[in-house]
């Protein structure tokens, strides 16, 4: 297995520097095509500089099953419900000496490490080779790598953040597929203005941690870090990363995408973790299409004294149509095997949601109800713990403010 990673990965390198860049000024928060809004810049164009900022407010419902609530604690079928701060990002990006982009955005609605959202500049050396370092996203899951401001519905694919289920009592070993914000460096770039790639060594510790602590992995001999890349086919030019905006109802591109990762001796030091991904998107006037699908190999390290290896599947299909200029509907299925693929069952999670964008404001409202049910499952036992954690029935209203 780790041979076959390693030459996979291998594979990418030649390829590695191809980064789907929207604009000079991308920031992965907030779109500021066609909306310049208060920038700085000097007339040649070689510097700009543009703050930003993103308000999230939600309004949210959960209803989880009595399978793991304590009726003798109070424990309610109702949790996790009221109103709530998702984002509240303050940040600016730029460009400077016609070569250097760089973005700093900052989370107040976070805590610990994660209250630095992104920090990174990125020097672009040709169309074909540029180099990012700091804090940014990493590449891999379209559901990720969309602009946050501009998904379609308000709340990512449970597929891609809910926690695995593993039969061990490991409280510290709980990944997900997603991999989101990192500390690393990559290379990226565009071929031929129809390939993109994108290759980077990332720390592998997620958003929360801004330090340095890793160490050489003991089975591998190699430094126990996220190692991960992406290749894209972009056959009518870079795709916009959005999900939805109104002012780009006569865009016409779509891609395909895949990517691979492997974290070596993740979660604190317990797991190595292999991640293989395929996807698809469109937006074609007021339609936008996307699927994507994902593999999770979960291998205990020696020192676990733990000889089996489990794996996990998932992906979703989801669409939106602007039924009107402002108003978009939206659908998506989102499936998981959680227990993982030695076991009968999954989890089928459909979500449905309507957006609405208000006209020259910065304001957007969404709104979804999403239902998880429980398919396949051989035993009672292993249909509880499929949906442990998640609630049965959840809405989220979200009111969005940007600029």
């Amino acid at each position: 297995m780790k041979t076959a990673i390693i030459l996979a990965l291998a594979t990418l390198l030649p390829l590695a520097a191809l980064a789907q860049h929207e604009e000079e000024t991308e920031n992965g928060v907030v779109s500021l095509a066609g909306r310049e809004g208060f920038t700085i810049g000097t007339k040649q164009g070689d510097f700009v500089f543009k703050p930003y900022l993103l308000v999230q407010t939600a309004a949210n419902f959960n209803w989880y099953d009595d399978e793991g609530l304590d009726k003798a604690y109070n424990q309610d079928n109702v949790a996790n419900s009221g109103f709530s701060i998702p984002y509240a990002v303050m940040g600016f990006t730029g460009k400077a000496f016609g070569k250097v982009s760089f973005n700093l955005s900052l989370n107040a609605a976070a805590s610990g490490g994660a209250l630095l959202q992104q920090a990174w500049f990125d020097v672009r050396l040709r169309e074909s080779l540029a180099v990012r370092v700091g804090k940014f996203k990493t590449p891999f899951s379209h559901a990720y790598l969309t602009t946050l401001g501009e998904t379609l519905l308000p709340q990512l694919p449970v597929s891609l953040t809910a926690a695995v289920i593993l039969p061990y009592s490991l409280n510290a070993v709980t990944p997900a597929v997603g991999t989101g914000f990192d500390l690393g460096v990559e290379a990226h770039g565009l071929l031929g203005g129809k390939f993109g790639y994108e290759l980077g060594i990332f720390n592998g510790t997620g958003a929360a941690v801004n330090t340095a602590g890793k160490t050489f992995s003991d089975d591998w001999h190699i430094p126990s870090l996220l190692y991960a890349g992406r290749l894209t086919y972009l056959p009518r030019g870079v795709m916009p990363s959005t999900q939805g905006n109104p002012d780009r109802l006569k865009e016409d591109k779509w891609m395909v995408g895949v990517s691979a990762s492997v974290n070596v001796e993740s979660e604190n030091e317990s797991t190595n973790d292999t991640r293989v991904g395929a996807e698809f998107a469109l937006l074609h006037h007021r339609l936008y299409l996307a699927a994507e699908a994902y593999w999770m190999h979960v291998d205990f390290t020696r020192r676990q004294k733990i000889s089996e290896s489990y794996n996990y599947l998932g992906g979703y299909v989801q669409g939106g149509w602007f039924v009107a200029p402002r108003v978009q509907a939206a659908l998506r299925y989102d499936f998981f095997n959680r227990n993982g693929t030695g076991k009968d069952g999954f989890l089928n999670m459909p979500a449905v949601g309507v957006n609405y964008f208000f006209k020259d404001s910065g304001l957007k409202l969404q709104a979804m109800y999403q239902y998880i049910a429980r398919s396949g499952h051989a035993t009672q036992l292993d249909r509880d713990n499929d949906n442990l954690g998640l609630a049965t029935h959840s809405a989220v209203v979200m009111l969005q403010y940007c600029f």
